[in-house]
């Protein structure tokens, strides 16, 4: 059985609702992270290292990357594959050094980088990448495990390559940051309503709505009004929260 745990589920900043981004998935072969926001910090209590280990960021917003200085900690057996975009390498050599952090080189473990799509096969499962909507480039991830398919569209706007990753998936993950009726096209964010519109759209199986924006969703409260909104248009909707698992 595949556990999704969800180790962080806030958007640009930490508040008593939660860490920023990021996502375990806990499949029987692998290790897979999704993004590395400060609840990569938590790893260590859910993550089976004996496992390989696959680090797939979305983009480089700080909310999105910033937990990377803590897995220091993190004890991964056969080393931890970052993948991402094109020039993953170059950009993240560059924040993973001194005195910003501990280098890479440094690390307890061997560190490796995969860039999609020109390195895609190196990857032992399968994986497909799309660009989103977003203000810098930003990559959603269509991952098939253990007879699951399972998106992942970090941060975005309503987009067709986020309908076609999320094709028929069985669970689609995908950010809600903006609240009801909220949108704005010079730094394009889902609200509840199209997230769910993705969902519809794809005929995926369910909807977790994670990456709330801090400044927008004060509470978990406002958050299940989410839940509510999106469940209108697709009723299989979840609004998650910090260390909830799912069970797929």
């Amino acid at each position: 059985m595949t556990k999704i745990i969800f180790l962080g589920t806030n958007g640009w900043y930490d508040t008593d609702t939660g860490n920023t981004i990021c996502i375990l998935i806990d499949s029987p072969l692998f290790t897979i992270i999704l993004d590395a926001g400060n609840g990569i910090a938590k790893l260590d209590r859910y993550a089976d290292f004996n496992k390989p280990a696959y680090l797939f960021l979305s983009h480089f917003h700080l909310d999105h990357i910033a937990g990377l200085h803590t897995i220091c900690k993190c004890k991964f057996q056969h080393g931890l594959y970052i993948c991402g975009q094109q020039g993953i390498a170059n950009i993240l050599n560059n924040i993973l050094e001194a005195p910003f952090t501990i280098p890479a080189k440094d690390l307890p473990f061997d560190l490796q980088f995969i860039e999609f799509p020109q390195q895609s096969d190196l990857i032992p499962f399968s994986v497909d990448s799309l660009p989103l909507l977003h203000a810098s480039l930003t990559m959603g991830y269509r991952f098939e495990i253990d007879n699951s398919v399972i998106t992942f569209c970090g941060d975005t706007g309503f987009c067709d390559n986020a309908v076609r990753l999320a094709h028929k998936a069985d669970l689609l993950i995908t950010e809600c940051a903006f609240r009801q009726g909220q949108e704005n096209i010079n730094w394009p964010h889902l609200n509840p309503e199209t997230a769910a519109k993705i969902a519809k759209e794809s005929m995926s199986k369910r909807l977790l709505l994670v990456h709330f924006d801090a400044e927008i969703y004060k509470t978990i409260e406002e958050r299940q009004l989410a839940q509510e909104v999106a469940r209108k248009i697709f009723p299989d909707t979840i609004a998650t929260v910090d260390d909830m698992t799912i069970d797929i």
